[in-house]
């Protein structure tokens, strides 16, 4: 290991990158603490300082993915999250409009015209999700917070504050939008996935003495919740490893040509398929799906204002939505966000992995799956193949997103466990999935100099 470290150390352009990297990431964390213009800072280390410890919900979940920075009303409030859904909607209307299909198939050119459009759309995502988190944490705190209700975040300036405070988020968000990409072209790993590693990496400290406080009020020591704790996130940490590793080796031999009186081809290869072909992404698309709507009910009148007293169908609304979609322990959370995942993994499993463009690939280039006919029976046997390699690793995707929340609920109580998203098999995914990418990019560099890696 040392030896390893040495060898990265020694290495310049690594280096370099693994510099740029940890700079960029600084500057994120610094954004992510710096509130935006127009709050009352006073007021919100107040609102801090009472909350619920055990708080979840949509404040859990947003404030985990975005470092901290709901907590702050920071700049950078919103992290990566609009990106991610203007993502899954491009990848989604990819399939339904024969222009972005097109653009997809043209290569460097028409991914730059998908990237851009998925800026555009990040930013409009970005302004209402702005506009919905400043005016529910200005008008009802306590949905955040857990605690709050009459406290002003905007004491002074009214409209003109809130707004200029949602504009100031959506610009941090454009901005984070660029850290990220500047990561991908000049640091190490994928920019976006680094950025919410930093984020579930900096809620650990947090997740820690949260998870110290819960074993006050629940039937085991302190240490014994530790203790779970420990145990559940090594049995994770073991099993996440050993299926990301995971694949399965489809045979692929290419026949002998004669040119002229040399012999070509005659190679024997494989296609590798993981079991868990899609990472992290499809419970990163699940979480980011269901904190929308949650966001846009949060701007539905309420019966708290002056002039709306007998609107309660937008509270009724609210309610549901936020004790739905946003309650760990609720049966219908569960089943919801289960059925997302598998969902997204197949889904993107089939763009990743487009049997009938691979089987004309394979057809173009003289090669054959052994037993297998070129064109149609290639393409019918590696979409089989890719089906029922996605359904054990989509299930597993969800076990491991539902499990240690469900087993700390059985110990410590829903009550106790609302706040412990830091735990939950969402950031821990996040935080094995990234680490082994960023390691295998590390390792290939290092083979390209002859210098032995960190995974043997």
């Amino acid at each position: 290991m040392l030896a390893t470290i040495r060898n990265v150390l020694r290495t310049p352009e690594l280096r370099n990158k693994i510099l740029f990297t940890i700079f960029i990431l600084a500057i994120y964390r610094l954004g992510a603490q710096v509130p935006a213009p127009g709050v009352d800072l006073d007021q919100l280390q107040l609102l801090r300082d009472n909350s619920d410890s055990g708080s979840g919900g949509i404040f859990g979940y947003l404030n985990l993915l975005s470092g901290g920075g709901i907590a702050n009303l920071s700049f950078f409030s919103l992290g990566i999250l609009p990106y991610i859904t203007a993502s899954i909607i491009i990848q989604i209307l990819t399939v339904a409009i024969p222009k972005l299909e097109e653009w997809q198939s043209q290569g460097a050119i028409g991914q730059a015209k998908i990237t851009q459009w998925t800026r555009y759309i990040t930013v409009v995502l970005a302004l209402v999700q702005s506009t919905g988190i400043v005016f529910l944490v200005n008008r009802s705190p306590e949905q955040f917070f857990g605690t709050g209700s009459g406290i002003d975040i905007f004491p002074e300036g009214g409209a003109g504050r809130i707004l200029l405070a949602v504009l100031c988020i959506t610009v941090g968000t454009a901005v984070v939008m660029w850290l990220g990409e500047l990561i991908s072209q000049k640091g190490i790993g994928n920019g976006m996935s680094v950025i919410i590693f930093a984020s579930v990496v900096a809620a650990l400290p947090a997740t820690a003495i949260q998870l110290w406080a819960a074993g006050e009020t629940s039937t085991i020591t302190r240490y014994g919740v530790l203790a779970i704790a420990l145990v559940l996130l090594t049995a994770l940490i073991v099993a996440i490893v050993f299926v990301e590793q995971g694949q399965r080796r489809i045979p692929v031999n290419f026949p002998k040509r004669q040119v002229g009186r040399r012999v070509m081809g005659g190679s024997n290869t494989y296609i590798p398929l993981k079991v868990n072909q899609a990472g992290v992404i499809p419970v990163i698309f699940a979480s980011s799906l269901l904190q929308l709507p949650t966001l846009l009910v949060n701007v539905l009148p309420t019966s708290g204002d002056p002039l709306r007293e007998n609107w309660t169908w937008g509270d009724h609304v609210r309610d549901w939505v936020n004790n739905n979609l946003f309650d760990p322990t609720n049966l219908g959370y569960i089943l919801l966000f289960g059925f997302l995942i598998v969902g997204f993994a197949y889904f993107y499993n089939s763009i990743a992995f487009d049997p009938i463009r691979r089987a004309d690939d394979l057809k173009k280039q003289g090669g054959f799956i052994p037993g297998i006919r070129p064109g149609s029976q290639t393409e019918a046997h590696l979409a089989k193949i890719l089906n029922r390699i996605t359904l054990p690793g989509a299930i597993f995707l969800g076990l491991v997103a539902l499990i240690p929340s469900a087993i700390l609920a059985w110990y410590l109580g829903g009550a106790a466990t609302a706040g412990l998203v830091g735990f939950s098999g969402i950031s821990i995914l996040i935080g094995v999935g990234v680490s082994l990418e960023l390691l295998k990019q590390i390792d290939s560099q290092l083979m390209q100099r002859n210098y032995e890696g960190f995974l043997k």
